[in-house]
């Protein structure tokens, strides 16, 4: 394991080695999410903002970073934080259960205060304090043969869970499932909402010419996955046309693994940076999001953020997300998803008003919030 100072490019040149643990008693943040396919999505996201709010907070002296040293060092915001690297075998099914064995002896190395995990690969023995942030119980929530491997995979994690000092979970609807299905114990649990990335803004004068869209166009962002319902967004798309909305339908982010071949016309952009993901929000007239299951429902608040109206099902945290902003239609009722993003389509007035009430509303998300919230967490915790 090795340590080192903070820095604004990537972590690198200030490596020395130790063994004497956090002496000035610092919370020890799992930033490994800032790494590798991760970063790219929800966790990446979440812990990228936190770790700004709290530098932004002047928590940076206070706060230590876990690092996967195998793995290229991302970029992180200049701070008076430390930095330890760890080396793992697996990153893939088998790192949890690696994460399970190894963390421990690591974690008493350090001593630190509290240990703050980011995901729910967790120790299988807690040696200090510890807070997790539960993103999700999506695995078992939500059930099926599609979620089998996730099942496996963060197994101990789950069992570890009612043994943490404090849960952290982004929504209402989370904080049900630690307790429903982990059996945590109420009194434990503390929701804090998450923030928005400010690069998440309405950009005026965008139009769809810049992907080489010339019609009105319904958006999706995201994995494609099981969950996420790709059969609903083609069918939505289908039945808003039939309403007299002749649009596009376009397609943003990471496929996945789970992704059909083909999605029958849908225009697909892929990955694309946070900046050019505001612009096309800016441009899109409704984010279409028919998941079947959300621990938060980020992609609601950025989509409010661009001014852009959001139609989705009505389950688990997505209530939270919308607020009386964003339009629900009944869980799994594809028709009603396309009813609802026509009219967006159609009546150039109500999309105004979802418009200027969604930027109204994201303005209530903010990482300076979370990381405020979450420093009261810590001291609950004990640090």
């Amino acid at each position: 394991m090795t340590g080192s100072r903070g820095g604004g490019q990537a972590v690198n040149g200030h490596r020395r080695p130790t063994g004497t643990g956090l002496s000035c008693g610092r919370v020890l943040v799992d930033a490994r999410p800032l790494q590798g396919a991760s970063s790219l999505r929800g966790m990446g996201s979440y812990v990228r903002g936190l770790l700004g709010g709290l530098v932004s907070a002047g928590f940076d002296d206070r706060l230590a970073l876990l690092l996967d040293g195998g793995m290229p060092l991302p970029q992180l915001p200049d701070g008076d934080y430390v930095v330890f690297t760890v080396r793992r075998r697996y990153r893939g099914r088998f790192a949890p259960y690696e994460d399970a064995t190894a963390l421990p002896g690591e974690l008493e190395g350090l001593s630190p205060d509290l240990y703050h995990a980011t995901t729910l690969s967790l120790p299988g023995r807690i040696p200090c304090p510890m807070i997790v942030t539960l993103h999700d119980l999506i695995p078992w929530a939500l059930g099926g043969r599609h979620m089998i491997g996730e099942r496996l995979r963060y197994r101990i994690g789950r069992s570890v869970l009612r043994r943490a000092r404090t849960i952290v979970a982004p929504s209402e609807a989370t904080a049900g499932d630690a307790i429903r299905i982990a059996g945590v114990d109420p009194q434990r649990i503390k929701v804090i909402a998450e923030g928005v990335d400010s690069r998440f803004r309405r950009m005026d004068n965008v139009s769809g010419e810049r992907w080489g869209l010339t019609k009105p166009f319904l958006l999706y962002i995201g994995a494609l996955d099981h969950r996420k319902d790709p059969a609903a967004l083609l069918r939505a798309w289908e039945v808003a046309r039939a309403e007299g909305a002749d649009c596009d339908l376009v397609l943003a982010g990471a496929a996945g693994k789970q992704a059909p071949k083909s999605m029958d016309g849908a225009r697909r952009l892929g990955y694309l940076p946070t900046d050019e993901l505001a612009r096309l929000l800016s441009a899109a007239a409704c984010l279409i999001f028919p998941s079947r299951y959300e621990g938060f429902g980020l992609p609601l608040i950025e989509a409010m953020a661009c001014g852009c109206p959001v139609v989705a099902y009505d389950n688990s945290s997505l209530p939270e997300a919308a607020g009386d902003v964003g339009t629900l239609v009944p869980d799994g009722d594809a028709e009603a998803l396309g009813r609802a993003a026509a009219t967006y389509l159609l009546d150039a007035e109500r999309q105004l008003e979802a418009r200027e009430a969604g930027l109204r509303r994201a303005r209530t998300f903010s990482w300076a919030k979370a990381a405020r919230a979450t420093l009261d967490a810590y001291q609950e915790a004990g640090a």
